[in-house]
């Protein structure tokens, strides 16, 4: 929306297919158009074959198939050759008027993006943020960081670790941007008056992620269960994942799920109003998986 705001004109192509239940409001202001990929070649072949016979014409195509056996060859995965298929579909669909590409995580939607450049002669960018660096292999990043290998014209991380970690890697350094992740708050709208929580309230926690092990949900379950038995409180998530009836259960077996409301997926401002109800919003995610309670800053 930002981008937009400011004139530019762009494309979005997606790799996967939305499986969120809900739209975010915001979404149905953007005004660019949205193409999807192949999420699998083979459910789309024609596509496919016909996109590669058109990229083979483009005067960049011998080098990037090139360099993708080269990086096949380190890694003889399926998701590789599903990456190139997929940039051959986009250097071969994508309007002439495109001059680059820049990729959402650095990690599969990169290496389309770098592979589809060499095709077009174009140059290519990334945001980098936290799987995409941690499990790529180094070899990888440090060539799609290098100039000697089609690497990034720049990159941008969200955090002053990552940012450290990449600029180590790359032949230029200066061509990682450390931005960290903004929220207009112009959006949100003014908060209500408030009245003081009475003694007799129950204490109202929330949380808001998806249900995968990383956010560390399991660990909240155990602390809410260490809560005396005299405390009157009740916790509401908003996330869908994967692991959802597994926490579940062990809210069950801990004896409290009785004070859960399990949401599910929400948009904004179903998130912001569930906010504004709380007293406390608890983040167990985190660097060397450490739980935190926070005073609800939109309360």
């Amino acid at each position: 929306m930002a981008l937009e705001a400011a004139g530019q004109s762009f494309e979005i192509w997606s790799l996967r297919h939305p499986t969120d239940v809900k739209r975010h409001p915001l979404h149905d202001r953007l005004q660019a158009h949205v193409r999807y990929l192949p999420e699998y070649l083979y459910q789309e072949p024609a596509r496919v074959w016909q996109a590669r016979a058109r990229a083979k014409t483009l005067p960049g195509y011998a080098e990037a198939y090139r360099i993708w056996r080269a990086d096949l060859r380190r890694d003889p995965s399926r998701n590789r050759i599903r990456r190139f298929g997929q940039a051959c579909v986009l250097a071969a669909e994508m309007p002439a008027e495109v001059l680059g590409l820049y990729a959402h995580f650095l990690h599969t939607p990169s290496s389309v993006a770098r592979y589809a450049a060499i095709m077009r002669g174009l140059p290519w960018s990334f945001s980098a943020h936290a799987k995409d660096i941690w499990t790529s292999p180094d070899w990888e990043i440090s060539e799609k960081l290098s100039s000697q290998h089609h690497g990034a014209a720049f990159g941008a991380t969200c955090t002053g670790f990552g940012a450290r970690h990449l600029q180590q890697m790359s032949d230029d350094p200066a061509r990682i941007d450390l931005i960290y992740h903004g929220l207009d708050l112009a959006r949100f709208p003014a908060p209500p008056v408030r009245q003081d929580r009475q003694a007799q309230d129950p204490l109202r926690l929330m949380s808001v992620g998806r249900l995968v092990e990383k956010k560390g949900f399991d660990r909240l379950i155990a602390a809410l269960a260490l809560l005396p038995q005299d405390l009157d409180w009740h916790w509401t998530h908003i996330g869908g994942g994967g692991l959802s009836d597994l926490l579940q259960d062990m809210a069950e077996d801990a004896g409290i799920a009785r004070r859960i409301t399990w949401c599910g997926a929400c948009d904004q401002p179903e998130v912001i109003k569930a906010m504004r109800a709380s007293d406390l919003l608890c983040c167990p995610a985190g660097w060397r998986q450490m739980a935190t309670a926070t005073a609800c800053p939109t309360g």
